[in-house]
């Protein structure tokens, strides 16, 4: 037996592969990066960036949408096997995860990472949530120690959608009949205060959209999951005709970059309700979609549409 482990690791050495990885290929963790480059290079690579770390999750645009500007709201994790964790966008004292006192399991989104791997980060506070007890608590994802989690892509099935409930504060994290104190009560208090109207737009072909009342007008953030380039010749070819917007009332204000994605921009007259602004979203989507499909060559015109749009993109880290 020690003779024929003494074997496969000299050709694990000889081939230069490790646990198996041919080093050649793409590291596991995402990064884009050869593994010899990333997790196989010596000590390692716990700070390479994952530029895209939901890609090839059915959820990744709810997922960004929450991670970046909802406030409040909780989701099922559809989790592949083991305990069910509900994914939050903010927890007490901004924690990774914790057991609520009635034992049920949550993980946070919007919390410091402390590695560019934001899904891993993600897979590790899971696991952590499905082995906790009651009233623990998971302030930070600390360093990987050379462990090796996976991401979430491994303990989610990448096809099942995440549909989000919002709320209008955080009263959630308590157990219905708990009353805060302490620390917990105090950062209640915070959150509450910050906390800016939201509301999910439900349209057919509208997913990942959400309208916020941000004090002096209102906004329509829409995540988008194509590829930035092919969306910004969509939106060019739209915005050449005036058709970028979602009528009277709004106009186009720009876009921001997160997480991999494109998330178009809309100033929205907050003398309107969220409800009304469905129908023209799902107007324009249908428009975007339209425009997606072609593959003419863009007109002087849209190229000029398209510049201008690149001109108002802002990246988000």
């Amino acid at each position: 037996m020690a003779k024929r482990t003494a074997v496969k690791v000299a050709q694990k050495a000889e081939t230069g592969q490790k646990d198996g990885i041919n080093p050649k290929q793409p590291c596991p963790c995402g990064s884009g990066k050869r593994y010899k480059a990333c997790h196989g290079a010596p000590g390692g690579a716990t700070d390479v960036i994952v530029s895209r770390p939901f890609e090839g999750l059915a959820a990744e645009c709810e997922l960004i949408a929450l991670r970046e500007f909802v406030p409040s709201a909780v989701a099922k994790l559809p989790v592949k096997d083991g305990r069910e964790v509900t994914l939050a966008t903010v927890l007490p004292m901004a924690a990774a995860g914790l057991i609520r006192g009635d034992d049920v399991p949550f993980v946070g989104l919007q919390v410091q990472t402390r590695s560019g791997n934001i899904s891993r980060d993600l897979a590790r506070a899971l696991q952590w949530a499905q082995q906790a007890g009651a009233g623990e608590v998971l302030a930070v994802v600390g360093p990987d120690n050379g462990e090796n989690p996976g991401r979430l892509q491994d303990l989610l099935d990448p096809e099942a959608e995440i549909v989000p409930t919002l709320h209008t504060d955080f009263v959630w994290w308590m157990p219905e009949g708990t009353e805060p104190t302490g620390d917990v009560a105090l950062s209640l208090e915070r959150a509450n205060a910050a906390i800016l109207p939201t509301e999910r737009l439900d349209a057919p072909g509208v997913k990942a959209a959400y309208w916020v009342d941000a004090g002096d007008k209102a906004h329509l953030r829409w995540v988008r999951p194509e590829p930035e380039e092919k969306l910004l010749s969509a939106m060019a070819r739209l915005a050449a005709r005036g058709e970028l917007d979602l009528g009277e009332g709004s106009r186009y204000a720009g876009s921001f970059r997160a997480h991999g994605l494109l998330v178009p921009v809309w100033d929205l007259d907050r003398e309107m309700h969220a409800r009304e602004w469905a129908d023209p979203a799902e107007a324009l989507g249908k428009r975007l979609q339209e425009a997606l499909a072609s593959d003419e060559q863009l007109t002087d015109a849209e190229r000029r549409a398209r510049e201008g749009l690149r001109g108002r993109q802002i990246t988000l880290r």
